[in-house]
C-alpha cells in the first residue's frame, strides 16, 4: 500500500507523508528570520529575483493580520494568502465578540488550528506554509511564535525558517542576548539573513513590528538598510579563512 497517496493514513512507522511533505515545500520557500528585542519584534525576509516585467510590490512575505500583529511566512503564497485571509476575519470576529483585540498567541493558536484541521480530513492537502506571528500582547511585552503545517506551534525568542533555516538558527544560537534593543535585533536578523544570501538590499526585506508606530509595523528602506549590509557583510572574511585552510 501507498501510506502518501491519502492524508489520512498513518505508515506502520507513524509518519503521515503528506504533512512531511508539506514541511518540505516550507523548506524550498524564501527563508524567514524573526528576532524578539526588548521592546521590538524584527521579521527579515529573503526577497527572491522578480523578473523585470512584473510588479514587485505584488510580491510580498510579510503582511499585516491585526493592528499590532503582523506575519511572515515561507512556503507556498496561495495557500498564505488563502490563511492570511482567514486569520484577518477571526481576528475582526474576536474584536466584535469580546471588544478587545486579540493576543499574538491567540492569532498562533487560530492559524495552528486551522493549519491541523487539514492533516485529518479526505479530500484535501495540508497548507504548504509555515508562519511567524509576531506583535504585542495586552501586557505590551513583544511575542514572536512560529506555526508549521502539521499545526504545532511554539514561542520562541528567534527563530529561521525556509530555505536553509539551520545556517541562519546556528548563528542567532551563538549571538542572540535578552532584552536586545532595536537596532541590535536588526543587526543579528540581517546578519542571520546574510549568512545564506548575497550582501544587498535588493536581497533583503525587513519589518520592525513596534506598538509606538500607527501602523503597527514598518518595512524598513533601502537607504535605511544600506549601511548596515555593509557593515555586516564579512564576506571576503569568510573567503580569506577558507583560502587559508586550503
Amino acid at each position: 500500500m501507498s501510506y502518501d497517496r491519502a492524508i489520512t493514513v498513518f505508515s506502520p512507522d507513524g509518519h503521515l507523508f503528506q504533512v512531511e511533505y508539506a514541511n518540505e515545500a516550507v523548506k524550498k520557500g524564501s527563508c524567514v528570520v524573526g528576532v524578539k528585542g526588548k521592546d521590538v519584534v524584527v521579521l527579515a525576509v529573503e526577497k527572491q529575483v522578480v523578473p523585470k516585467l512584473q510588479d514587485p510590490r505584488t510580491i510580498r512575505k510579510i503582511l499585516r493580520v491585526d493592528e499590532n500583529i503582523s506575519l511572515a511566512f515561507a512556503g507556498l503564497n496561495a495557500d498564505a494568502r488563502v490563511l492570511v485571509n482567514k486569520t484577518r476575519i477571526e481576528c475582526q470576529s474576536y474584536r466584535l465578540n469580546y471588544e478587545d483585540a486579540p493576543t499574538v498567541e491567540y492569532v498562533a493558536k487560530f492559524i495552528a488550528r486551522t493549519q491541523q484541521k487539514y492533516t485529518h480530513r479526505g479530500g484535501a492537502r495540508p497548507f504548504g506554509i509555515s508562519t511567524l506571528v509576531a506583535g504585542y500582547n495586552t501586557d505590551g511585552k513583544p511575542e514572536l511564535y512560529q506555526t508549521d503545517p502539521s499545526g504545532t506551534y511554539y514561542g520562541y525568542r528567534a527563530v529561521a525558517i525556509g530555505n536553509n533555516f539551520k545556517t541562519p538558527m546556528d548563528l542567532m544560537e551563538k549571538k542572540y542576548e535578552a532584552d536586545m534593543s532595536e537596532l541590535d535585533s536588526v543587526k543579528l536578523a540581517v546578519k542571520a539573513l546574510l549568512e545564506i544570501c548575497e550582501a544587498s538590499t535588493n536581497n533583503i526585506e525587513v519589518c520592525v513590528v513596534d506598538k509606538n508606530l500607527p501602523e503597527g509595523m514598518r518595512i524598513m528602506t533601502e537607504a535605511e538598510l544600506e549601511p548596515l549590509v555593509k557593515e555586516l557583510d564579512d564576506t571576503e572574511e569568510r573567503l580569506k579563512k577558507l583560502q587559508a585552510e586550503k
